[in-house]
């Protein structure tokens, strides 16, 4: 019988021990973003709202605003 503390029996039902990786999400970008972003899109200021398009190659936070100079995030 456990004692609340860890000693007792292993579990045997669903659940237990190492499985298929069932509830995981995979694939995901980091920080939970997008799928594949892709070289399209735009890029866009948290501050203002400010839209600039997003070239390939170059990420929207190396972008600074063209109106109030926040650095740009993907959008």
């Amino acid at each position: 019988m456990p004692r609340g503390d860890g000693t007792g029996p292993g579990g045997q039902g669903p659940g237990t021990g190492r499985g298929m990786g069932r509830g995981q999400v995979q694939g995901r970008g980091r920080m939970g973003g997008p799928f594949a972003a892709g070289p399209g899109g735009s890029c866009v200021c948290p501050n203002c709202g400010a839209t600039v398009a997003h070239a390939a190659g170059q990420p929207c936070n190396a972008k600074n605003c063209p109106k109030c100079g926040t650095k740009m995030t993907r959008g």
